[in-house]
């Protein structure tokens, strides 16, 4: 599909709107599905550490 300039690209047919915030919520998503698992892991490390620590001091 060919565009006759970057409005009609960004408008896509008065479609832009529902376009645009269908592709940033996807994005939104794949990025938080991409970092939410380290960070539960760093969380779950975090948590271990603590354990032992705790387990070391009472010996």
């Amino acid at each position: 599909m060919a565009f006759d300039s970057w409005a009609a690209f960004w408008a896509m047919g008065h479609h832009g709107p529902y376009v645009w915030s269908a592709y940033g919520l996807t994005a939104i998503i794949v990025i938080w599905n991409i970092l939410q698992p380290g960070w539960r892991h760093r969380r779950w490390l975090k948590a271990q550490a603590q354990l032992q620590r705790r387990k070391i001091i009472k010996g």
